[in-house]
């Protein structure tokens, strides 16, 4: 697999000298200061991918051209964005940057209550607290009707958890589930994303799939003309927030969305942490059936609880088989090299944990110290070794 690195630009606190010293070659970045929905233009592009080989890198994957929630909803000025988003598309191929990675969760991306879920060894993890999130949809942010999504017992445990919370506390919980996190599309106050919420409850789960589906019949043919690989991020967590639809978040989902427009740009992201929140979900068997459309790969583990909480855990040390997947992904790889496919399977460390000096440091992005990607990184590279040295063994 191809080593890379997500990067956010050149505000990082991670820098493209820092990614050469961890041993990836790959970048995984986007242009973050280009509005969501405009089109990004040629020059830009090729800036930034200047910017990249200078320091001896190359991009790798966008991660990712951002999608406009009129797009979602296919209302406003959806025409507008989409054909804006072919341009990006045409950018990117022109460049020769040849995956793409987008995502189509509704009003809040990847989302989490706790940035700083200090482990036993004193390190810090990123954390979902189901109980927590419950407290904020239906006690601070009084979504109308919120109690249906709950059963008693839990709306019982939020309760007791709100009533408990500090002014502080709930101030926190708030910024973390809707300002926004890193590579994330922006933010919401209280009544927006209320607003939000109900427009896309009223899409309903299939209303919502159909319009990720007409979207990509009119995506992917310009990503053939091109020869760009989209792949789409499932979501996370891979279960409904707010009531909100999801139609990303299992084998199934899946299955739906690459059947409908098969072409192979039609791909997936495998997200290990994303889809490996569900205990329902086979990481393994998922990377056997979609492993010629799987064009990327984000390789974190989580510990899972009953309740739907999770913390992201060490990479090798959490519900996920990460050994299996890699095995699955490798065996992919050798598919494609002997039917004549040259491209590599790009695979980044995800959300490592926050270590040492990182810890509480300003302008370190949640989930993205150097530090913990770097061990994680390290600990990826000695499974991938070991496969390797064991295949050519046999």
């Amino acid at each position: 697999m191809l080593e890379t690195w997500r990067w956010f630009g050149p505000t990082d606190s991670v820098t493209l000298k820092n990614i050469r010293q961890a041993g990836a070659r790959g970048v995984v970045t986007s242009l973050h200061h280009i509005p969501t929905g405009d089109a990004w233009p040629q020059e830009e592009v090729d800036a930034r991918k200047k910017d990249i080989e200078a320091a001896g890198l190359h991009w790798a994957v966008v991660e990712s051209i951002p999608l406009h929630n009129d797009i979602k909803t296919r209302s406003g000025r959806y025409r507008e964005y989409i054909d804006n988003y072919k341009a990006s598309v045409r950018a990117v191929g022109r460049a020769g940057i040849q995956v793409v990675c987008y995502n189509f969760m509704p009003v809040v991306d990847w989302t989490r209550t706790n940035l700083n879920f200090e482990l036993d060894n004193a390190s810090e993890a990123l954390r979902f607290e189901m109980r927590d999130f419950i407290a904020y949809d239906v006690f601070i942010l009084e979504r109308p009707n919120a109690e249906a999504s709950y059963s008693e017992s839990a709306l019982l445990t939020a309760k007791q958890r709100f009533e408990q919370m500090s002014e502080a506390e709930k101030n926190a919980l708030e910024k973390n589930i809707i300002a926004g996190l890193p590579g994330g599309e922006g933010s919401y106050t209280r009544d927006s994303i209320r607003e939000a919420i109900a427009e896309f409850i009223a899409l309903g789960t299939e209303g919502f799939r159909e319009n990720l589906m007409r979207f990509l019949e009119e995506i992917i043919p310009v990503a053939d003309e091109v020869g760009v690989r989209m792949c789409i991020h499932p979501d996370d967590p891979p279960f409904s927030l707010f009531g909100l639809p999801r139609v990303v978040s299992t084998a199934e989902d899946a299955r739906k969305l690459l059947e409908r427009v098969p072409s192979e740009n039609n791909g997936l992201t495998l997200c290990a942490g994303s889809f490996g929140a569900r205990c329902d979900n086979d990481l393994v068997a998922m990377a056997k059936e979609f492993g010629p459309r799987i064009h990327f790969v984000h390789l974190r583990n989580v510990k899972r609880e009953d309740d739907g909480s999770f913390y992201e855990a060490e990479h090798l040390d959490g519900d996920n088989d990460m050994v299996g997947l890699i095995n699955a992904l490798m065996d992919e790889e050798q598919r494609r090299a002997a039917c004549g496919r040259t491209d590599r399977i790009p695979m980044r460390p995800d959300h490592g944990h926050a270590l040492g000096d990182e810890i509480g440091k300003p302008g370190v992005n949640p989930g993205y110290s150097f530090a913990g990607r770097l061990k994680g990184l390290a600990e990826l590279r000695g499974v991938i070794h070991a496969l390797s040295v064991m295949r050519r063994a046999n």
